[in-house]
């Protein structure tokens, strides 16, 4: 019975959201693995992250049914790196499995998947930085919906990098210290991002219930709307989902006029 009443209510969910604006890009921070474990007394909380890997898989299929194009996860932070060396590397290691799998997945060719990831990316270890390079070669050429792994990430380390790097550039070109300074606007700087290319995101959404941002794409999410969601994320449903992007519907956004 449950069941049956699940799969009508998503039905219904599904419904209202059709025919409505849909989010060119939507953030997700994941949160609330190591919970998660607590909830349910996994013994090992390096389960809970490699429940919350599988779930990846449910998500693509969810955008693409709602033809979003655009999607980025926060799977590790650079405050990550201050918990212990044995987590570090259990979690790191989650995402080494899951990357080969996508890679290798004939479901992600068939949704047209391509990911990439972004992030400080030399602070991860090789055997990271192998499984990202794999993955992003053996996508590069699906179009339908780019997933962007933000690993090794951090927004206030993102903005930073972004202004060191148009610098770099003005320096580079000898240009005179006064037109470098008066170079330095908004547009210049978002051209020096980590995903440029990318639109910014219309939808943030945490799990967990935390209501904070943490950081993330602090840049981009400027006029973000945002859904928090008291779901952990091994656990998050496409009914969360459709609530989210049905929140996002209902929203009126002004951009600031």
């Amino acid at each position: 019975m449950r069941n049956l009443v699940y799969a009508l209510y998503e039905r219904r969910l599904l419904r209202q959201v059709a025919g409505r604006a849909m989010p060119r890009h939507v953030g997700l921070i994941l949160d609330g693995n190591r919970r998660y474990a607590r909830d349910y007394g996994l013994p090992d909380p390096l389960d809970a992250y490699g429940r919350g890997a599988d779930k990846l898989d449910d998500l693509l299929g969810w955008c693409r049914q709602l033809g979003i194009p655009a999607v980025t996860l926060w799977v590790f932070s650079t405050e990550n790196f201050r918990r212990s060396a044995a987590e570090i590397s259990g979690i790191l290691g989650t995402v080494e499995s899951k990357l080969a799998r996508l890679a290798a997945d004939r479901r992600v060719a068939r949704l047209g998947v391509r990911l990439r990831a972004v992030g400080r990316l030399e602070l991860l270890p090789d055997s990271t930085l192998a499984a990202i390079r794999a993955v992003e070669a053996a996508t590069a050429t699906h179009q339908a919906l780019t997933l962007t792994i933000a690993i090794a990430y951090g927004g206030r380390e993102e903005i930073a990098d972004a202004v060191q790097a148009l610098l770099r550039e003005r320096v580079k070109r000898g240009e005179p210290l006064a037109d470098t300074i008066e170079g330095i606007t908004p547009e210049a700087i978002g051209r020096y991002l980590y995903a440029p290319d990318l639109p910014d995101p219309d939808l943030i959404i945490r799990t967990s219930g935390e209501v904070r941002l943490s950081g993330f794409l602090l840049w981009q999410s400027a006029y973000s709307e945002f859904y928090f969601c008291d779901v952990n994320w091994p656990a998050f449903r496409k009914i969360d989902f459709l609530r989210a992007v049905r929140a996002y519907q209902d929203r009126e956004r002004r951009f600031g006029r």
